[in-house]
């Protein structure tokens, strides 16, 4: 719609009508969000991604009300957990080629920061229960492999890793050294046996190798073939 002036002047609603802003969310909101996301996690490790909402509600401390408004769905959950682990493990990659100088030292700080996100155990639980192509999810995925595989080509062109591995590789063996045996817990007693068997995981990968591995380095795009991979790499 069109007004004219006194002084025959036009001008449009739009353009004096003032803009509108969209509220941020308070800082109280986006910590309890964050709550609700950790405790989480760690109840899908212990019991699974089906334990009750109200359990979830009171481990992270927030009524039930505030979980719903939150994560209406527990597919909405689901993906924000997974949201979650990526954004570390991929700020673990990058931290750690920041901050060490060695880069086989870095890929090692990496993989043991990795096991501690219990990828092993949160892989089998979430498989099929979220959208695995949301948008959000394709961004994430994106930058965790590009964070990783610059991790795995400093090492190898610095010729502290051995060639004959894959990013695939070393994320089949956290995911597999980090998955709970049948029968036992993710306690802490658990974890000794972790970084200890991944720490012989990883002197299996320094350079130069002792020994010819069979088959080819497994890749990214390997991974991509099992869904359960796929969400966390």
């Amino acid at each position: 719609m069109t007004l004219r002036g006194g002084r025959g002047v036009t001008s449009t609603v739009a353009d004096s009508a003032p803009a509108r802003r969209v509220p941020r969310p308070r800082a109280d909101a986006l910590r309890n969000r964050e709550r609700i996301v950790t405790a989480a996690r760690e109840m899908f490790v212990e019991f699974g991604p089906q334990v009750p909402y109200d359990e979830i509600a009171r481990r992270a401390g927030v009524g039930n009300a505030t979980l719903y408004r939150n994560f209406p769905e527990r597919a909405d959950l689901v993906r924000e957990v997974v949201l979650s682990i990526m954004a570390r493990i991929t700020e673990l990659a990058e931290r750690a080629m920041e901050e060490e100088g060695d880069t086989f030292a870095a890929l090692r700080r990496f993989t043991h920061g990795a096991a501690e996100e219990r990828i092993g155990a949160l892989c089998p639980m979430l498989d099929g229960a979220f959208d695995q192509d949301h948008p959000d999810l394709t961004v994430e995925r994106e930058r965790v492999e590009e964070a990783v595989q610059s991790l795995v080509d400093r090492a190898q062109q610095a010729g502290r890793l051995r060639s004959d591995v894959g990013v695939g590789d070393l994320m089949v063996a956290v995911s597999q050294l980090t998955r709970p045996l049948p029968g036992t817990a993710c306690g802490t007693h658990f974890d000794q046996f972790v970084h200890r068997h991944l720490q012989l995981f990883l002197d299996g990968l320094e350079a130069p190798a002792r020994s010819e591995l069979p088959g080819t380095a497994v890749t990214l795009e390997d991974l991509r073939r099992d869904s359960c991979p796929r969400a966390t790499s």
